[in-house]
């Protein structure tokens, strides 16, 4: 496709024209869920990584393989288990016929990666993953090897099974853009997911972007203009969550008993400029920031023992700071 724009106010109408035939196209395979994938969209378009949290059997396998199909990207799904070693994710060095080390690529060289059940694999594992996310790159005996672009990671953790998993250190989910729960469908969508899965004839999605159209309208997104009070709201949100600190807001200094670092203020204004653009604006202001706060804070702050004891969940202390 010709990616020839007159303006960048042009490319930005065209990202949308696609974005919307994207979620379409997604929809015709995904029943409801509308919400979920329009954050799973937000960042892979953000050039950042997500994490869902939900029960089993709500088609996280199945969203990421159709999203997959309609942007014509490569896509691992690695199964996390307690027996499974870094070398598993990121490749191995064998010996090849003229007896030369030769390194193989594991399943992490996708656009698209799936970690399913991330925390039922060892911190060992854990951090090879996270740590590939954040270099984008992997390295070997002291020779580094590029991911593709794009790459994104999808986690996926099962709230309920507790039993036998390593939950993901605070300092390691910082490091996922979003944390998006996934929960039941309501009653109609399940009556329509029932009907179109039992027959076995699914619907197989069509490609509407190419690898190259998505590198673009990501760098694309980087140029959008923001205004300086969009930086301030997102750092004075960041900042009211520290309890104990200078601007922390009361509910904070109450309940809370750490607070987000300067990661979640980056990613409230990237999160802010996507939201913006996928909603048809060519400038993020407040209400965007506000439209992705919870995603983007949710596991970043930590409730204390006062909360737990009040019933006071983690959305109600972002709820609070957002209505100030």
């Amino acid at each position: 496709m010709d990616l020839q724009f007159k303006n960048d106010v042009e490319a930005i109408d065209a990202f949308v024209d696609k974005y919307k035939e994207l979620r379409q196209e997604i929809a015709k395979v995904i029943v409801g869920q509308d919400e979920v994938v329009k954050n799973v969209l937000m960042a892979m378009f953000s050039r950042s990584h997500a994490l869902l949290i939900g029960a089993p059997g709500l088609a996280k396998t199945l969203m990421i393989t159709t999203i997959a199909k309609t942007i014509n990207l490569s896509y691992s799904r690695i199964q996390f288990t307690p027996d499974l070693m870094p070398s598993d994710i990121m490749g191995t060095e064998i010996l090849d016929e003229s007896r030369k080390f030769k390194f193989v690529k594991g399943p992490i060289f996708s656009n698209i990666v799936l970690a399913d059940e991330i925390n039922r694999t060892p911190p060992k594992t854990q951090s090879a993953l996270l740590e590939a996310m954040q270099e984008r790159s992997v390295s070997m005996n002291g020779v580094t090897y590029a991911l593709p672009e794009p790459f994104f990671v999808l986690a996926t953790q099962n709230p309920i099974e507790q039993e036998g998993t390593y939950p993901l250190p605070e300092a390691q989910q910082d490091r996922f853009m979003f944390n998006i729960y996934l929960d039941y469908p309501n009653f109609e969508e399940e009556v329509n997911v029932v009907k179109t899965t039992i027959h076995g004839n699914m619907v197989e999605p069509r490609q509407i972007l190419s690898i190259d159209e998505i590198v673009f309208y990501q760098k694309l997104l980087q140029k959008i203009p923001i205004p300086e009070n969009v930086y301030e709201y997102a750092v004075k949100l960041a900042t009211m969550t520290r309890p104990n600190t200078a601007m922390a807001h009361p509910w904070a200094n109450d309940y809370l008993s750490w607070g987000a670092g300067p990661r979640a203020s980056q990613y409230l204004v990237i999160g802010a400029r996507t939201h913006a653009v996928l909603n048809g604006k060519y400038s993020p202001d407040i209400e965007d920031i506000k439209a992705v706060a919870h995603n983007i804070l949710r596991h970043r702050i930590i409730k204390n023992y006062k909360a737990e004891a009040e019933g006071i969940t983690i959305n109600d202390i972002i709820d609070k700071l957002l209505n100030q």
